[in-house]
């Protein structure tokens, strides 16, 4: 392994470990005597490769500690990028803002980290005395603002130590800020990282179970939600999670306050520098006092909040987007970590008032901060979609689809396996926005409440509701059985009902909290829920019964907003409903005689097809556009939407 793959390695190993690592942050790097490969701006350690790093020129760099820079701030800045800039061998990789510090330690590796039990000591107000203690050997930098006065700090401390003691530190803690490490080799590195946990004394980061949220407490998270985004603030997504840890810090006014200002300049840049405490006796209660303090909070700070910390419900991250809030939630469970181990310090040490100023408005950490929650252009960017039946078919083709438009997925389906390897192919390809999947049984309202629980606790939300999960049972009325004729029934037409009843709760406290809001409750029905189908009763009787629960749910919902419209795809001749070689609708009709003198399933196929004016199947992509359709316009609702390709037309 050479060097450069040492490197890798080692970001590798560091970056996917939550100890040392949280939302990206740290960054690594090896140098030659002439070049330097740091970590370049917008990677993350945990997935990083060669094209990761930014290669920079030695000579240029080590001119940057003895040059004189002007004495205005924002000059000085200005030139120091510059620099930088010109070092810079790899045109269109940012280096790390701190490349200046890694070039100053001589040391062939460099990793700068930010584990959660080093800052429990850098964050306390013992730090210096203990680090002097436990750490003879190390360099012990005092809180400095980031950027060059932070380089330049260090690189003069560094000469006077190594004048001192002839050597260099391989060792460098700043506080309320992280740790530096440096070696020839990677492996020298690691046991260096390890010397520092044992030498701490305490436990290694708790892992906390998370804990589902009671019913009664989640049904005010879309009522925040729209609060939160509503007066053109912007969709926001929430992300929920109580656990001990967050029950300690939640309980009270005095316990919020220990987790109430920033301990590192990472939670300033992820959740910004105030957090709202809310607490209350009913939901009543607690959402009128949400309403007035986050129209405070906004009117005080300029910003929507990014952390709530709600007494009986727990931590609310809010995010531009879903990535945002995981990263949300993650640092500020950190910061919660710290404050616990800073206990053992002595007690926690946050950032000072100026301190948090010039993170505030700092250019660099501004820059990090857009790249973070930078938003992917969609047309249903914000917006959280249940699809149900989703696992695979048609309803897999419409999740897919809605998930390239920005919308948060939740794959809601009675299959498991397939569902979660779906799941697993849609987050590969994700953005900003995620997916997740939830076993739902569409004929079980506890199940169907499970799965909007889970949904709003994942993403705060619910705009749209797809009801597409359906099964078909054809045959004459000699060959059908009763209880197949209740099956298909009781998954096409009752759980329509089901879904509808639960989904609404949620909706309707959406549109209550944001005038300007609407919701969308979507079924999937079929052509044959506009005209009869020969030998499929039970399929076409349950769709025409499911456009008739459409139009009297619009005319129910629709003083709330909420709009409610089917749509109506012709075949999908490609998916498992007809193609399936053992049990698809194909050869169902050929065993059923639907197809008069039909001998093959190509036979059959045939024979659908031309009776399609256009020739074609419908498709995931047809039926998602007219999706789109009904969703974003506002002026109609109890509509059944045909997409046949001319075979049904409405009269």
């Amino acid at each position: 392994m050479n060097a450069l793959e040492s490197l890798i390695a080692l970001s590798r190993k560091y970056g996917a470990d939550s100890r040392y690592v949280i939302a990206g942050g740290g960054n690594t790097s090896y140098k030659t005597a002439d070049k330097l490969w740091v970590k370049a701006s917008g990677h993350a350690l945990a997935t990083i490769t060669e094209e990761g790093f930014a290669v920079l020129d030695r000579a240029l760099l080590n001119q940057m500690g003895e040059k004189v820079y002007s004495t205005d701030a924002i000059q000085r800045e200005t030139q120091v990028k510059d620099d930088l800039a010109r070092a810079t061998l790899t045109p269109g990789r940012r280096p790390s803002v701190e490349t200046s510090l890694h070039n100053c330690m001589s040391a062939h590796f460099v990793v700068h980290l930010h584990p959660t039990l080093v800052n429990g000591l850098m964050c306390s107000r013992n730090a210096e005395s203990i680090c002097r203690e436990r750490f003879p050997d190390a360099l012990y930098i005092e809180y400095t603002d980031p950027g060059y006065t932070l380089f330049k700090k260090v690189y003069d401390r560094m000469a006077a130590f190594k004048a001192a003691r002839g050597h260099e530190p391989q060792i460098i803690f700043l506080q309320n800020h992280g740790i530096f490490v440096g070696a020839d080799t990677a492996d020298e590195v690691e046991i260096l990282y390890e010397s520092v946990f044992e030498a701490l004394g305490v436990q290694e980061p708790q892992e906390f179970k998370d804990a589902e949220c009671s019913v009664a407490n989640v049904s005010v998270i879309p009522a925040l939600r729209q609060m939160l985004g509503r007066g053109g603030r912007g969709l926001k997504t929430l992300r929920v999670t109580q656990n001990a840890l967050v029950e300690q810090f939640s309980a009270s006014e005095e316990a919020f306050s220990k987790v109430a200002v920033p301990f590192t300049p990472d939670m300033i840049v992820y959740c910004k520098s105030h957090y709202l405490y809310l607490e209350a006796d009913d939901t009543e209660a607690l959402l009128m006092q949400a309403e007035e303090r986050i129209e405070s909070f906004v009117s005080t700070y300029g910003y929507t909040p990014k952390v709530l910390l709600i007494k009986g419900l727990g931590l609310v991250a809010v995010g531009e987007h879903a990535k945002e809030a995981g990263i949300i939630t993650d640092v500020y469970l950190d910061a919660m970590q710290i404050a616990r181990y800073a206990e053992s310090f002595g007690g926690a040490h946050s950032m000072e008032p100026a301190w948090v100023d010039f993170i505030d408005n700092w250019e660099v950490e501004n820059y990090r901060r857009k790249v973070s929650s930078t938003a992917s252009e969609g047309r249903m960017e914000g917006k959280t979609v249940i699809v149900t039946g989703a696992a695979q078919g048609f309803g897999e083709g419409i999740a897919r689809l809605l998930m390239g438009e920005g919308a948060n997925i939740v794959v809601a389906d009675i299959n498991e396996t397939v569902g979660r390897q779906t799941v697993a192919s849609f987050n590969e390809g994700a953005r900003n926005n995620r997916a997740i999947f939830v076993k739902t049984n569409v004929s079980d309202l506890e199940s169907i409440q499970a799965l909007v629980n889970e949904t709003l606790q994942t993403f705060g939300a619910l705009d749209v509701f797809v009801s597409n999960a359906g099964v078909l049972r054809a045959g004459s009325l000699d060959d059908l059985t009763p209880e197949q004729f209740e099956f298909v029934t009781r998954i096409n037409y009752m759980a329509y009902f089901y879904c509808a009843k639960v989904v609404s709760r949620v909706m309707k406290l959406q549109t209550k909290y944001d005038p300007d809001y609407f919701a969308d409750i979507i079924q999937v029905n079929s052509k044959s829920g506009l005209r009869g189908s020969k030998a499929n009763y039970a399929y076409a009787g349950s769709k025409f019964g499911g456009i008739g629960l459409t139009q009297s749910f619009a005319l129910e919902l629709a003083p709330f907003r909420i709009k409610v419209n089917s749509i109506c795809p012709g075949n999908f001749y490609d998916g498992p409903l007809w193609s399936d070689p053992e049990n698809g609708l194909f050869v169902q009709y050929l065993r059923a005689g639907k197809v008069p003198g039909a001998k093959t399933v190509e036979d059959v196929k045939a024979y659908y097809l031309a009776q399609v004016p256009m020739r074609k199947g419908c498709s995931p992509a047809d039926v998602t556009k007219a999706i789109l359709y009904a969703i974003e316009q506002t002026g109609e609702t109890g509509q059944a939407i045909p997409v046949t390709g001319g075979q049904v037309m409405l009269s």
